[in-house]
């Protein structure tokens, strides 16, 4: 099961990424725009996700993703760590959030990132 120290690991090892705390808890951010937080006593991560994906992920994996009632009107969809089912799975997800906040100057340079494992093979 990942928890926040993978979270963390994963994301500074995302291209031009930092951490800052803002709300009181660690955020991530991709050329200063953030992409994930760990908000809830460290056991759920919220990243950036298209609504319409958001809504589709929600109805297909309730015990996995939600969506925060603050978050609601913004492309943002909460995961549960515990519920993840691999490193990697952690993985997918925060390279594809990484992906909708980086600069394009990024996503010419890394194409690979953000795109499902095995993808691209």
């Amino acid at each position: 099961m990942p928890d926040a120290e993978d979270v963390r690991r994963i994301a500074l090892s995302l291209p031009d990424t930092t951490e800052k705390i803002a709300w009181n808890m660690p955020t991530f951010r991709v050329a200063g725009k953030m992409f994930v937080t760990v908000p809830e006593e460290e056991t759920s991560i919220a990243v950036r996700c298209p609504k319409e994906e958001r809504d589709e992920l929600v109805l297909a994996e309730p015990e996995k993703f939600w969506i925060a009632d603050h978050e609601a009107g913004f492309a943002w969809v909460r995961a549960r760590l515990a519920a993840l089912d691999s490193e990697e799975e952690l993985r997918d997800i925060l390279a594809d959030s990484w992906r909708q906040a980086a600069p394009p100057r990024l996503l010419d340079t890394y194409p690979e990132l953000g795109l499902p494992s095995g993808s691209g093979d």
